[in-house]
């Protein structure tokens, strides 16, 4: 169990004072800074003295999709635990699912086991429908994919996550604690300082009377959980209890009306007594948690652990909430995206990147323009890499948090810009890929192979990126030329373009150019641009022409222009 004998958190400390100042380069209160906000947190958890291992936890009820939102909890504190390990510490990461909460609504979607998102008619509604007011862990997998329950696939997509990002995290299971009588005496304690348990509680939240007992226990009729808790046995560690029901959200759910005896195995705590028991069991140094937290469980957390189990709560750190597209993350709603969702976008360091920023900073991750996180991603790696940068914060920032987001600091990298990468999508050949690369200054004949597979890599990603957003670069460039059959003044408008285009103008001037051209020989400017596009993509129309022509092979577009097999 970690030692809690500093008081250097208490309730009237803003707990997003921990990891406020270093972040990303971007902070501009003045003060005295860490150039990375993870070595902050760990200076404030080294300052408790600790016992070893140190214990960083994050946790999640598994009430609809796992999602990079919920990704928040465990990525945080693998930065953390990567500065104590890097100082020579002993560090222990673990995940809780909070599996024995009730489910109390249906979400409207899902995620499948590859992390899919799909909508809740695809699946087994059923098993979850008939089932509400019980604990995750005892609602049927509606995937029938082979996982004991519906907690047990939830949980099993935050596994794969942090798999994907090579991130060693221990999942925890508040079932298996309760079962196996981890909570046993801190439930106990919570029920014998039932009175110091109400009034801590009372403070936070409305309906807190004399008969109010901090302890849900599971119906063994029908398995719902109940608030109705008539006796409490604490020699025998069991309460009796009326299977009256459970509050969700706005409405009440009945229960069977059943009378019986729980003990301390069969139930749980309530959330504002479970999170502070969490961190009693399992010795917790560190936490990170969302802003929804900071106002009104954390400072309850941290009552009830003092005044009600006698205990310290470990160093808090409050980070602020990213929207999707500009939207907030709902996971009920389905408005997610899932972490493997992403990875088939960008590359891991890249996913890794937009959460070692600074976590105090509100941002956006927008699908459609994940063209912009790559494009600082890159900036970030070239600044560590010495390359200048104007910004002394931001290189300072990229000098220390770079080898904690790449698996290995390896010279020699070559990243195509982003967009690029989409333009090389549009081609299915490997060596024209290459050759477009080598064109634009990319590849040269010293880039080493492994150099290569790894850019190449990237514009797999970014052609995915452009079918999912289905944008302008979402179109195949034909290696043949595709039938045609044009009047000849658009022939001839069509040879004047290649002769431009062999001079070595740019895109920007060939775009300006298609317009010239259409206008001098009289051919309408959209039909001169289908033409454009049944040369290139057999389509009557794509992207903006001139541009992708200017990113493309000059000889290869000559000859295509000029309607060459």
């Amino acid at each position: 169990m970690s030692s809690r004998t500093g008081r250097g958190d208490d309730p009237g400390v803003d707990p997003h004072a921990v990891g406020s100042r270093g972040g990303d380069g971007d902070d501009d209160d003045g003060g005295e800074h860490r150039a990375f906000w993870a070595d902050e947190v760990a200076d404030a958890v080294e300052a408790r003295d600790p016992d070893e291992p140190i214990v960083i936890k994050g946790g999640v009820s598994p009430s609809g999709i796992a999602h990079i939102g919920n990704f928040n909890e465990i990525i945080r504190g693998y930065f953390v635990a990567e500065v104590l390990r890097e100082r020579g510490h002993e560090v222990r990461q673990v995940f809780t699912s909070d599996d024995k909460d009730a489910l109390r609504k249906l979400p409207r979607k899902l995620a499948d086991t590859d992390g899919n998102v799909v909508e809740l008619g695809d699946v087994n509604a059923g098993a979850l429908g008939q089932n509400l007011g019980k604990p995750y862990t005892d609602i049927p997998d509606p995937f029938e994919d082979g996982h004991d329950s519906y907690a047990a696939h939830f949980a099993a997509l935050l596994e794969a996550d942090a798999q994907a990002l090579d991130i060693p995290v221990e999942m925890v299971s508040n079932t298996d604690l309760y079962a196996d009588g981890t909570f046993d005496d801190v439930v106990e304690r919570v029920l014998r300082n039932a009175d110091a348990a109400r009034e801590t509680l009372g403070t936070y939240q409305d309906k807190v009377d004399e008969d109010y007992v901090p302890f849900m226990p599971q119906c063994s009729e029908c398995g719902m959980l109940t608030q109705d808790v008539t006796e409490v046995d604490l020699e025998a560690r069991e309460v009796h209890y009326r299977c009256s029901g459970i509050e969700a959200g706005d409405r009440f759910m009945e229960g069977c009306g059943h009378g019986g005896v729980a003990s301390f195995r069969e139930g749980k705590l309530p959330w504002r007594f479970e999170w502070p028991a969490q961190w009693e069991v399992l010795g917790v140094d560190f936490e990170p948690f969302g802003k929804d937290h900071a106002e009104g469980s954390w400072p309850s957390g941290v009552d009830i652990a003092r005044e009600v189990l006698g205990t310290e709560p470990p160093v808090p750190m409050v980070y602020e909430w990213f929207t999707l597209n500009g939207e907030s993350l709902s996971s009920s709603e389905g408005h997610v995206v899932t972490v493997q969702e992403v990875l088939d976008l960008i590359e891991p360091e890249v996913l890794r990147y937009f959460f070692v920023r600074n976590p105090k900073k509100a941002k956006d991750f927008d699908v459609e323009r994940l063209d912009q996180l790559v494009n600082e991603f890159d900036r970030f790696e070239r600044a560590y890499f010495g390359e200048a940068d104007p910004d002394e914060r931001f290189a300072a920032f990229a000098e220390r948090a770079y080898p904690f987001v790449v698996d290995e600091v390896r010279e020699g990298r070559v990243r195509l810009p982003y967009t690029f990468a989409a333009v090389l999508g549009m081609v299915d050949d490997r060596e024209f890929r290459i050759q477009l690369a080598k064109d634009e200054g990319h590849f040269t004949e010293d880039t080493p192979e492994w150099a290569i597979e790894d850019a190449l890599d990237r514009v797999e990603r970014a052609r995915r990126w452009a079918q999912r957003c289905d944008n302008e670069y979402n179109y195949r460039l034909q290696s043949a030329l595709p039938d045609h059959d044009f009047e000849p003044a658009v022939e001839a408008a069509l040879d004047d373009l290649a002769a431009f285009v062999e001079q070595g103008h740019d895109g920007e001037e060939i775009q300006g150019e298609i317009y010239e051209t259409a206008r001098r020989h009289d051919v309408a400017v959209g039909d001169f641009f289908a033409a454009g596009y049944r040369l290139f993509f057999d389509e009557t129309q794509g992207p903006r022409l001139g541009e992708f022509l200017g990113e493309l092979e000059r000889e290869f577009v000559v000859g295509r222009l000029r309607r060459e097999a």
